[in-house]
This record gives C-alpha cells, sequence and structure tokens, in this order.
C-alpha cells in the first residue's frame, strides 16, 4: 500500500506555516488541500483537545462568513495529531500571497474572540463541554506570533527510498 502524501512530510524538519498537502481534480474543479501547521511536531505539545475544539469551530465559522473566502471554503478541521488543521479549498489559492493573509485574519480574530464560542451547545456540537477559549486564544496568539516572524510554505518531504528487492522506505 501506497504511504498517502501526508505521511510522506518529513515531521522533524516542519515548521509552523501554511502548506500545499495535496491538489486533487474532482471533474473540472480542483480542490486544494492546506496543512496548516500551528505548531512544531512531535518536539512541543500537541494542542489540547479541548483548545483544538473550540478553535476549530471559532475559525471555521470565521473562514466560512469571510465574503472573500467563504464560498471557496470546502472544509476546516483538526489533524489527528493536534499540531494544526486541515483546510481544503476550491480552486488553489497561493499559500502565501493569499492564505498568509486570510490565516493571520482568522487566528486574530480567534486571539482576540470575546463571547460565547459559535456552535457550542448541545443542539449544534457532538461533544459541546469540549472546549477551552482561553487556551485557543493562547494558541492562536502563539500562531500569529509564528506566521508575522517566520511564516514558513515549502514541505520538507521525506525521501522514497526503493531496494534492489523492490521494498519502499520513506527517510528524511
Amino acid at each position: 500500500m501506497d504511504l498517502i502524501p501526508s505521511f510522506q512530510v518529513d515531521h522533524t524538519l516542519i515548521k509552523p506555516g501554511i502548506y500545499v498537502s495535496r491538489t486533487d481534480t474532482l471533474g473540472a474543479e480542483t480542490v486544494t488541500t492546506y496543512d496548516i501547521r500551528m505548531k512544531f511536531p512531535n518536539t512541543e505539545p500537541a494542542i489540547h483537545p479541548n483548545a483544538m475544539h473550540t478553535v476549530e469551530h471559532v475559525v471555521a465559522t470565521f473562514l466560512r462568513n469571510d465574503p472573500q473566502w467563504k464560498d471557496q471554503v470546502v472544509y476546516w478541521g483538526p489533524m489527528g495529531c493536534l499540531t494544526g488543521c486541515y483546510l481544503i479549498m476550491k480552486g488553489a489559492p497561493d499559500p502565501e500571497k493569499d492564505l498568509l493573509p486570510l490565516m493571520l485574519a482568522a487566528f486574530r480574530h480567534l486571539r482576540d474572540y470575546e463571547g460565547e464560542i459559535p456552535g457550542a451547545s448541545a443542539v449544534n456540537c457532538g461533544n459541546f463541554r469540549l472546549h477551552d477559549l482561553a487556551m485557543a486564544k493562547w494558541e492562536a496568539a502563539q500562531f500569529v506570533s509564528r506566521l508575522e516572524d517566520a511564516p514558513c510554505f515549502a514541505y520538507p518531504v521525506a525521501e522514497r527510498i526503493v531496494t534492489d528487492k523492490g521494498a519502499v522506505f520513506y527517510d528524511s
């Protein structure tokens, strides 16, 4: 079985940033999956599930209401490793030119957010008690600082090694 593209990234070298994870063609449409990496994998603590759930709710609400981008947003949600989120968009917006300003706006919005967490009720959410706005705001502030100081856009891809006997390994 082939190793999927997101597992071919060298997670020992990846930094917080905005990366093209994959581009797919669905009929005549291009759909692009972006890795919105908030943490250094395997070196920093992952984002707590309660905070990540709040990141998901607040940022998804922001993205789906942004007048310029709302019609291109297909999906926003957390990575299983809790070091960032995936953003799936119609088309292929440029990570640096298009998505950096969008992510800065979204995470500044979260950093400064006051009030009720959107959709955090038993009627609207499958686990409405699993939220932490204060920690989500702290994580957002950290990510905004990283994007402002040194945004990264080029994935460090693991090398695919094929042995003489046809075995495939991925190495950095």
